[in-house]
């Protein structure tokens, strides 16, 4: 029987099943399990943007109640080296940006850390730095990969120049921040030569793997549990610092270490979104037909990392156009390390995009619905490979219906209710399918019961039930019957909660285990399980190779509308409209979820989330939940969101597509589109402030 033979009836929504046990408390993070003997780790992280680490007084440190250690990179146990710079702590005495770790305190309480930490005297030997990000930077350079060509830049740009109609307009994203619910933590216990740690993360087997090779142990003689994760948006889909800083001092003190991250900490030492400045060119005939599409992004990286956020990765395969010309241009400075945020590349640069294509639309006085739909290719503009699916033109049109596009004045300014000017906008949104290898056990016991198996990460996002619901489908049987044990390396191994990849990976691997097992009865045990049980361990390792060579993405339309107040510029979203294509939905109550919670992050992103750098000092200037601002409930309305029942027998055994993802793609763009349209001011860079609409005139920006 293969993956995609379901065996029993589908479940349609299921509450989560650890609801009650996180509503109660009962639920354990990883600060908090109870562990013997404890002490407390607190980082000191530098006060210069670049230079060097010259001295620190341990001493006097040392000479505060409770203190039991300072570890900086003089005294902190050499570590082999990850590749990993997130993961690289206290090994070099060089700073390359403020805010870097530089040395850390451990104490028998968390209050007295924290406060030695805070006096803690460190001298540095201070450098010039640079944290001025800038599109005429002389040190701009390719990175490996950076550019995406389909067709060549010349003949791109002379379809341009030829083309009746042009949209050219640089687009700009400031830096962003996770700021997951739960801060970065980890609770470290060394046995011997045995380590078990309770940690923050998207993923237990990349966690484990980077502790074993830096502290130079078999990986099967560690172990990290995450059961409960409070959020992640990106920012714990690889090893951080915070497991890395009480591992090193749980061995180093001899007794287990708890360390949480202040809220301040994570602004500078877990990642963030990258600034972009992306330059769209768009060539089109009268009846808004794609010539050309060019789509060049430039981003900031570290002195100690490189990492690309992909902003033009989405324009590859989105419209049709005979000609385009993708590229992404970095510059290194002397900032914090740039990493993952939800929806990495397309969350970005299809903002610009989907921007682009509103201006285009007015442009050609064609309506930005039709505009997309006319510009709809037949097979993948990039690769030439057929879509397993696409269903996007289904999605702009019930959206259109369900949110009363239709009748719309394309005029700007053109609608009022009191002294509010109301705007109406849309955009597309698209993320790739991307299956990861996995593993996963079933198990008959007595009785009729299964228990599942599977090192999944659940963020926040479901996966618990969702896994749970195939598991029963497959099995035929009743949720209640089953039980699902995932966050442990001691489980078969999966890959880590990101990417939108979780349901789908995990999701083959639960499904393929209790096929197999249900065959297992049926040829091997007709009399029943005896008390030992019946067990079953597979992988998709076979099943991921004999996929079929199609490009994969969900798609979906999102329709929001603004209103901007006259005077002031303050600017009020009362009601979104979100349908998604995204393939098979396993549970309607956790995918609806997550769907209006990316809308909200793609709202806030829109109009409130920006990390500001101090240019004199270096590092973020407003590193709290009180400077950096994002939207709470208040800044949110009604939000209406469906999906298609999109049936796809290609994009994966199980037919899933994903939804972690989709539905921050396409919202700020959305939302800018209805700002132009209700004040006639075109913003174009991020967040939309009310002073950038001022007190409303017509000119762009």
């Amino acid at each position: 029987m293969s993956i995609a033979e379901a065996r029993g009836p589908r479940l349609d929504a299921l509450a989560r099943v650890e609801g009650r046990d996180k509503v109660t408390g009962a639920a354990t993070y990883a600060h908090e399990y109870p562990v013997d003997d404890v002490a407390y780790a607190w980082p000191v992280t530098a006060t210069v943007a670049a230079g060097r680490v010259r001295a620190v007084d341990v001493e006097g440190a040392l000479s505060e109640p409770g203190v039991r250690a300072v570890l900086w990179h003089a005294n902190a146990p050499r570590l082999v080296d990850t590749g990993e710079a997130l993961a690289t702590v206290l090994q070099s005495a060089e700073v390359a940006y403020r805010g870097q770790l530089v040395a850390l305190v451990v104490a028998d309480t968390a209050e007295q850390a924290r406060e030695t930490a805070s006096r803690l005297d460190v001298t540095y030997d201070s450098a010039p730095h640079d944290v001025t990000f800038s599109a005429e930077s002389p040190a701009l350079y390719t990175p490996q990969g950076g550019d995406e060509v389909t067709t060549t830049e010349r003949d791109t740009a002379a379809a341009f120049g030829a083309s009746p109609v042009q949209v050219a307009a640089t687009y700009r994203t400031p830096p962003q921040h996770n700021c997951p619910m739960e801060p970065h933590a980890t609770t470290a216990v060394w046995d011997g030569e045995r380590l078990t740690v309770y940690d923050s993360t998207q993923g237990g087997h990349p966690v484990r793997a980077t502790l074993a090779k830096a502290f130079g142990i078999d990986p099967d003689r560690v172990r990290v549990v995450a059961r409960h994760v409070g959020g992640g948006f990106g920012a714990k889909g690889t090893p951080r610092p915070a497991v890395m800083l009480a591992t090193l001092a749980a061995r180093e003190v001899g007794r287990p270490v708890k360390i949480a991250l202040t809220r301040q900490q994570l602004f500078d030492l877990v990642g963030y979104r990258t600034p972009t400045i992306q330059t769209v060119r768009l060539g089109a005939d009268t009846d808004g037909r794609l010539r050309s599409i060019c789509h060049e992004s430039v981003e900031q990286t570290s002195t100690v990392e490189e990492f690309t956020e992909g902003a033009t990765a989405a324009t590859t395969m989105m419209y049709a156009a005979p000609h385009r010309h993708t590229a992404q241009r970095l510059v290194r400075l002397d900032v914090a390390v740039t990493s993952w945020m939800r929806a990495p590349g397309e969350c970005p640069g299809m903002y610009a995009l989907e921007s682009a294509m509103d201006e285009l639309a007015v442009a050609t006085g064609i309506d930005p619905v039709e505009l997309r739909i006319r510009n709809e290719p037949p097979v993948d503009p990039g690769t030439g490979a057929p879509f397993s699916s696409r269903h996007l033109v289904e999605c702009l049109r019930l959206g259109a219906e369900r949110f009363g596009w239709d009748g719309r004045d394309p005029r700007p300014r053109s609608s009022q209710i009191g002294g509010e000017l109301v705007g109406t906008g849309m955009a597309s949104s698209t993320y790739p399918v991307n299956v990861m290898p996995a593993s996963a056990r079933a198990r008959a016991e007595p009785g009729g019961r299964f228990t599942v198996s599977i090192n999944a990460t659940d963020i926040g996002t479901g996966a618990r039930t969702a896994l749970l619901m195939l598991a029963a489908e497959a099995l035929g049987t009743t949720p209640d019957a089953v039980r699902v044990r995932i966050g442990d390396t001691d489980l078969p191994r999966a890959w880590v909660a990101g990417g939108s990849t979780g349901t789908t990976s995990w999701g083959m691997a639960v499904t393929k285990a209790c096929t197999e097992l249900c065959s297992t009865l049926a040829s091997r045990h007709p009399g029943g399980v005896t008390a030992e049980g019946v067990e079953v361990t597979v992988d998709i390792d076979d099943d991921i190779e004999a996929m079929s060579e199609v490009s994969r993405h969900a798609f979906g339309a999102q329709f929001v509308e603004v209103r901007v107040d006259s005077a002031t510029g303050e600017i009020r979203v009362p009601r979104m409209t979100g349908v998604f294509a995204a393939g098979r939905i396993v549970n309607a109550r956790t995918a609806r979820s997550q769907l209006v919670g990316a809308m909200t992050m793609g709202l806030s992103m829109a109009l409130h989330e920006e990390g500001v750098v101090d240019a004199a000092f270096g590092g973020f200037a407003n590193h709290d939940l009180a400077g950096y601002s994002i939207a709470t409930t208040a800044d949110v309305g009604d939000i209406d969101v469906t999906w298609l029942d999109e049936d796809d027998d290609d994009v994966n055994p199980i037919g899933t597509k994903g939804v972690g993802e989709i539905g921050i793609v396409g919202t700020a763009a959305a939302i800018a589109n209805a700002v132009y349209h209700a004040t006639g001011v075109r913003v174009r860079d991020l967040p939309i402030r009310l002073d950038k609409v001022g007190v409303l005139g017509a000119a762009s920006r």
